[in-house]
């Protein structure tokens, strides 16, 4: 879970820090995911990896729902609303083994919410 969520974050804020980026040539914002981004780390890293099974993930398949993206603003709150899930996730699950981790999860997941309301209510 802790592999997955972690992937999940970091891929959610790098669609919305590249459509800020490049879309919309926003250095602010982007420069403030990618500065999450980068706080989104553990240092237990490998350990991680060498249990990572996505060959046999009983929801590899992609649903049809994630298919259908009207715009980008859509593909942007989708972003958002993964990375935010993902950070509270792991900020639960790091409640069991390091308060250090989980808030640092709790830290990114309000700053999520702070950049979507700058991003979106423009």
């Amino acid at each position: 879970m802790i592999d997955a969520n972690l992937n999940r974050l970091k891929e959610g804020i790098r669609v919305v820090e590249d459509i800020l980026r490049y879309r919309d040539n926003n250095k602010e914002l982007s420069y403030k995911l990618k500065r999450l981004r980068h706080k989104a780390k553990i240092k237990e890293t490998l350990e991680l990896l060498k249990e990572r099974d996505s060959t046999n993930d009983v929801l590899r398949s992609t649903v049809k729902s994630e298919l259908n993206r009207d715009n980008i603003s859509a593909i942007i709150i989708a972003n958002f609303k993964r990375a935010q899930e993902s950070a509270r996730v792991l900020e639960e699950l790091y409640k069991l083994h390091s308060v250090e981790y989980s808030e640092n999860f709790k830290y990114i997941r309000y700053e999520l919410y702070s950049i979507e309301k700058d991003v979106l209510i423009q």
